[in-house]
């Protein structure tokens, strides 16, 4: 099976058009970790339940809340490509909470 690719301009994470369509001007796109939980990118703030710390090493990954698609950061940055490294559930558990978590922050 062949790994699925979303449209990226350049090397930029924010420019990403997901496979299903999303992108951040449609759905949003999120900042999340290694595991696809939305991450917390408050500072020195507490990291609020539901949602992950911002990781130590940096190493972010980019969540679609619409699929669950989630494409790894630094491989765009670096190739200008933008594989999905993963997918997660954003119906139900903890991924879709932390989707909920980060849109009442959002606004």
């Amino acid at each position: 099976m062949d790994t699925e690719t979303a449209d990226v301009t350049g090397h930029d994470v924010t420019t990403i058009v997901c496979v299903c369509g999303n992108t951040v001007s449609q759905d949003g796109l999120i900042q999340a970790n290694f595991q696809g939980v939305p991450v917390h990118s408050g500072g020195d703030t507490p990291v609020p339940a539901g949602l992950a710390a911002w990781p130590a090493d940096e190493d972010l990954y980019t969540l679609c809340p619409k699929c669950g698609r989630v494409y790894r950061d630094a491989v765009i940055e670096e190739t200008g490509t933008a594989p999905v490294a993963f997918q997660v559930d954003v119906g139900t558990g903890p991924v879709a909470e932390a989707i909920q978590v980060h849109w009442r922050l959002s606004t």
